[in-house]
């Protein structure tokens, strides 16, 4: 009667077409991902998978959890609204608590994040007073705001293997060349390492580190892949314990040259410095001369590590979204949408908003229209073009916003955790609660079509011929 969550169960399945390829692990992870985000002590969950006669599903962003969270988080408005109480108290009375542990990863939540995410997203979008002010909308065009929360864990520790290698020169001119296995493949990875890096090593900017040849496993060290939201986080141990044998093998070097004890000296953009007093001794690349070119002990200055990791970490966030509704239009306008995440500390904050605002439209797309559709004879594809496959256009989207939380990961070299894949978890989930808060139609399908609508709405007796009349 509190509204505390006694039981849940859920069911999920994978259509995964004439082949196995990832489908049974998503559908496995959609499924594991229910206990977390909103726990109570009695759980039950099946996962599924079905062989048809469509293509091949594989991996694709989310992994599972964008159709886990719509599914999660519809539910939980749905239980609010039995309730009498609003969606954004029910979830703060319900969520993941500060503390809460995981019972297969031993996972923690270090923060109170889920409350910190909420709050801001509240404020940010003036949640309180809209949902107070749109309750009074009774005509053909309703507003509606709604909300959503995610969480992700990092890389795939401990259902298995997560280990990176990685590989370090100090060049002539004093830069840095560093190679990895965990690859660029758009996000921004390189510079996220390159900025590491400098970090690390105590270079004057990212931009005296070289990236070089991520891609090419012939030569560069050992990387699992880019997958699981992992790149910051996993390679970060590596480039950490690398930077730390090269800045070993550099201060061991400067202390012959100079005499200096090593404890006495530090780097300091791209210089080797004196700590009592700062004076500079040499810059980096007349140490890396003479070193190579000293004819009584020359040495090339590089260093190489492998570091297995044995640690998990949950991204947390959430979305808010405001819609209007033309309901005997069958219409959705997505006015406002903003993403709270805290993923950590933000390496670089350019990218970190860019990576939410990719997961943002891709959210949109799913939610409100990108739908392929076979022949069910014969499993062909009836949509696979550009022209009727709807994908989400620029005149689809509002301006997005991305805040966040920076509370630093323990757990991380860097302070850093999954940002990847979660900004596509809960954007489809908030939209579908704005409509349901707009129409007390409760829409469990998704995309949110015009199609979709005008049956959902006819079937609450919400297409009034009133309304049909006007509009012609």
């Amino acid at each position: 009667k509190d509204g505390t969550l006694a039981a849940r169960k859920v069911e999920c399945f994978s259509n995964q077409g004439a082949y196995a390829s990832h489908g049974h692990s998503i559908v496995a992870k959609a499924m594991g991902s229910f206990p977390q985000i909103y726990p109570c002590d009695n759980f039950e969950g099946d996962a599924y998978t079905v062989f048809t006669n469509r293509p091949a599903a594989g991996a694709m962003r989310g992994y599972g959890m964008p159709q886990a969270s719509f599914a999660d988080d519809s539910n939980i408005d749905e239980c609010a609204r039995a309730l009498g109480m609003d969606p954004m108290d029910y979830r703060d009375k319900v969520i993941m608590p500060k503390g809460f542990v995981d019972g297969f990863s031993k996972n923690e939540n270090y923060y109170d994040s889920f409350r910190m995410c909420l709050e801001k997203g509240a404020e940010a979008i003036d949640y309180r007073r809209k949902v107070q002010e749109y309750a009074k909308d009774t005509g053909p065009v309703r507003r509606g705001i709604g909300l959503a929360a995610f969480w992700y864990n990092t890389a795939v520790y401990p259902i298995s293997l997560e280990t990176s290698s990685n590989r370090m020169q100090l060049n002539l001119d004093g830069t840095v060349t560093m190679q990895c296995g965990e690859t660029e493949i758009g996000q921004g990875a390189d510079t996220a390492y390159a900025q590491m890096t400098a970090e690390v090593i105590g270079l004057k900017s990212y931009r005296d580190v070289h990236v070089v040849s991520c891609q090419d496993t012939d030569i560069t060290p050992t990387g699992l892949g880019a997958y699981a939201s992992r790149q910051t986080y996993v390679a970060g141990f590596s480039i950490r314990q690398t930077g730390d044998l090269l800045r070993k093998k550099i201060l061991e070097y400067a202390c012959e040259v100079t005499r200096q004890p090593i404890q006495n000296m530090d780097i300091v953009n791209g210089n080797i410095v004196r700590v009592p007093d700062g004076r500079v001794l040499m810059s980096l690349s007349e140490l890396a001369m003479t070193a190579q070119y000293n004819p009584v002990h020359s040495e090339h200055i590089t260093a190489e590590s492998t570091y297995t990791i044995r640690n998990n970490a949950y991204s947390f966030g959430c979305t808010f979204a405001e819609v209007e509704v033309d309901i005997p239009m069958c219409r959705v306008k997505l006015v406002d949408i903003i993403n709270v995440h805290d993923c950590g500390r933000l390496i670089n904050p350019a990218l970190a908003e860019a990576q939410v605002h990719g997961g943002m439209s891709m959210a949109i797309g799913y939610g409100l229209s990108e739908q392929l559709l076979f022949d069910p004879k014969t499993g062909r594809p009836l949509n696979n073009n550009l022209l009727d496959y709807k994908l989400s256009t620029f005149m689809d989207h509002p301006d997005l916003r991305a805040e966040f939380i920076q509370n630093p990961e323990p757990t991380s070299p860097f302070g850093t955790k999954a940002l990847g894949e979660p900004p596509a978890c809960s954007g489809a989930p908030a939209i579908r609660n704005a409509i349901y808060n707009a129409t007390g139609v409760a829409i469990n399908t998704i995309p949110i079509t015009p199609h979709v609508l005008f049956a959902e709405f006819s079937r609450a007796g919400l297409i009034k011929d009133e309304w049909t009349k006007e509009e012609k």
